[in-house]
């Protein structure tokens, strides 16, 4: 794939949002665990236990959601996905943040790194599901932008493994909940040769599992037409798609209100139907 039109897609998405410079993050919430050393960094998850909901008893295996947040791949911080971790966390699900290594603003590399880390954390928390009390089995993945980007891969797509990884470990999640997610790394331009592997729409089959996409009907960056062909292909093949698009909103729209209450709303309830969450 042309490495230039990545950049270029990363750039448009990151230029929807106020600059690296001038953005402050709020500190993710939950308890910070290091899955990975690379390149002489320690990358965390923080993690946040869910809440009682009812007399279920928690010590037994519970779900969990890893949570990836957007930027361009350039920027953003764990802490952006705080609100979406408190609702998951709030419904009984161990809610978990992901710091991934972010591309340098004038590179021109695809978002590989990202992606390792991604499936780098997914691993470590089913290496460790046991410990944590989680139902390996019941690991879902969501993100926003390029956020959701990393986690569609894992789900759909072979390869971008670190190459430290145990690959006999799956990576993949059991269902995705997607924010304005770049589904296709090239809805930006018809200029550029592309290679259709890179691009998790690009994969369509029964495999798939379980989506929930939410997203505006005026994002210049992710076009809804776009995700409404993908979700009408996943339902032709068997998958579950569930595909809100909210009229007259545009890129990162969910994260005010009451669109934040109703996509989080969403979010359990889609949860919900799959067991991932409680009532």
């Amino acid at each position: 794939m042309n490495k230039i039109m990545f950049r270029w897609c990363a750039v448009w998405i990151a230029a929807l949002s106020v600059s690296a410079a001038a953005q402050t993050w709020d500190p993710p919430v939950g308890h910070r665990v290091t899955y990975k050393n690379v390149d002489g960094r320690e990358l965390g998850l923080w993690i946040l236990e869910p809440k009682d909901v009812g007399a279920r008893d928690y010590a037994a295996e519970r779900p969990a959601v890893l949570l990836i947040h957007g930027g361009g791949w350039v920027n953003g911080a764990p802490g952006v996905h705080n609100d979406q971790a408190k609702a998951v966390a709030a419904h009984g699900a161990v809610a978990i943040l992901l710091q991934y290594r972010l591309l340098a603003a004038n590179s021109h590399e695809e978002p590989r790194i990202c992606v390792e880390d991604t499936k780098s954390a997914m691993r470590w928390i089913r290496r460790h599901a046991s410990e944590l009390h989680l139902d390996a089995k019941k690991i879902a993945a969501g993100g926003s932008s390029a956020g959701g980007y990393n986690a569609a891969f894992a789900a759909v797509a072979a390869g971008w493994d670190d190459p430290q990884d145990d690959l006999r470990v799956s990576a993949r999640p059991g269902a995705l909940v997607l924010l304005n997610p770049a589904l296709d790394v090239h809805y930006a331009s018809n200029l550029f040769h592309h290679d259709e592997k890179l691009s998790p729409m690009s994969y369509v089959n029964k495999d798939v599992p379980p989506m929930l996409i939410m997203s505006g009907s005026d994002d210049p960056v992710i076009h809804a037409d776009v995700l409404r062909r993908y979700a009408a292909q996943l339902k032709a093949a068997g998958v579950r798609c569930e595909l809100h698009i909210y009229p007259g909103q545009v890129h990162s729209f969910y994260k005010k209100e009451p669109y934040l209450s109703e996509t989080n709303a969403l979010m359990v309830e889609f949860l919900y139907s799959l067991g991932f969450v409680y009532r």
